[in-house]
């Protein structure tokens, strides 16, 4: 089993305050997803700045996809 690192960052504490109550499993599912939803937008935005950063467009993927290995 892995050790508890302490002390806990912000987001584990919040977390700890959520699963101390029992949901039900549809509310579980909802909030499994909220927080997926959550992390796809910031990948978006992250992949979104990296794209400006290096002045890629949408030719330079299909390039990049169709060149021969």
């Amino acid at each position: 089993m892995n050790a508890i690192k302490l002390p806990l960052s912000n987001v584990q504490v919040e977390l700890m305050k959520i699963y101390s109550t029992n949901i039900s499993e549809p509310e579980l599912h909802e909030l499994k997803n909220l927080l997926a939803q959550f992390y796809a937008k910031k990948s978006i935005e992250n992949a979104n700045e990296v794209w400006k950063k290096n002045n890629l467009s949408n030719e330079t993927m299909d390039s990049w996809l169709n060149e021969k290995s």
